[in-house]
């Protein structure tokens, strides 16, 4: 397989992977089934045995069962692992209600993440999204914090604003931006990757495929049982008109003798050194496909293609991906 490339994470921070594994889908977190534990320890057993170093975990995936799952992967070989892992997210019964980024509630957070990841610190700890309920000072100011004891290495954000970014790096350096980015979604060039560039931040971009609109496997309509339903993105002519979209991908694809996906990835991949893919996968099978994305290369003309075919707003309608 190929070799995966080393990054720093953020201008200060950690050399990480170039490909980051999210760990997510290995959990039920909307109420769904969960996947096979030990096929999904195996699949993080064998991506760090491939160099993908970067997991991506949530206090809230699962209600700690992600957490569990990953310490029991990285047992024997912490120092082979880079954790990352999101707070602040409350379920019940599957069901969001909101968040609580309270100081008090962060650091109760932090000691049960640390429990069941049976680790003594976490490398990247950030809040999984900022609202108004508390001030930034007081939730970046926490972590920052957590930094100073021990308990986590390197601040990270996620889904937040330029303005929210350049703030939370004022309180304290922020090694890493989560956020989704695809070729279907990249409302996010005009402000905020050009600002994680300038301070320096390294940009983790999840969902490359769109909640699979770019894998090329979705037909029109969706059955009635998909989730997708609810977005608008996969309603109606709305779908039609963006798998006509996706046809171009499909077609290079097919003469490069890739998958959409694996295109999918490479685009993002293409976008810049600070900016890592970070692919969700509970399967060994899945592994040896996405690695091959990262040493694909488009030509002049191919990406040129597919920065027009799918330029900013190209993809009709929404889904929670939209910022």
């Amino acid at each position: 397989m190929t070799t995966i490339a080393k990054i720093n994470l953020g201008k200060n921070g950690r050399l990480v992977s170039k490909l980051g594994l999210g760990c997510m889908r290995m959990s039920s977190v909307w109420g769904g089934p969960t996947n096979d534990e030990s096929e999904s320890i195996s699949t993080i057993q064998m991506a760090l045995d491939n160099g993908i170093n970067f997991l991506n975990t949530g206090d809230f995936y699962g209600a700690g069962h992600n957490e569990l799952l990953v310490g029991k992967a990285i047992k024997g070989r912490r120092d082979d692992a880079f954790i990352s892992v999101k707070f602040g997210a409350i379920f019940y019964n599957g069901q969001w209600l909101g968040l609580d980024l309270r100081p008090v509630a962060i650091k109760n957070f932090v000691n049960y993440s640390l429990t069941r990841l049976g680790i003594e610190t976490i490398d990247l700890y950030q809040p999984c999204r900022l609202d108004d309920s508390v001030p930034m000072e007081d939730v970046i100011g926490t972590v920052a914090d957590l930094i100073k004891e021990g308990k986590v290495r390197y601040l990270g954000v996620s889904e937040i604003t330029a303005d929210q970014l350049r703030k939370a790096n004022s309180i304290h350096p922020v090694s890493a931006l989560e956020i989704a980015y695809s070729l279907a979604d990249r409302q996010i060039e005009s402000d905020l990757l050009p600002t994680a560039k300038e301070l320096g931040v390294g940009v983790v971009a999840f969902a490359n495929t769109a909640e699979g609109l770019l894998t090329g496997e979705t037909k029109a309509p969706l059955p009635a049982s998909d989730h997708r339903n609810h977005f608008s993105r996969f309603k109606g002519d709305n779908l039609v008109k963006n798998l006509e979209k996706v046809e171009v991908l499909k077609q290079m694809a097919e003469e490069k003798g890739y998958t959409p996906t694996q295109l999918a990835i490479a685009w993002v991949n293409a976008q810049g050194e600070h900016i890592m893919p970070l692919v969700s996968m509970s399967r060994r099978s899945r592994l040896p496909e996405n690695i091959e994305a990262m040493a694909i290369e488009f030509t002049a003309d191919e990406m040129n293609a597919l920065q027009t075919q799918f330029a900013p707003g190209a993809i009709l309608g929404g889904t929670y991906l939209q910022r």
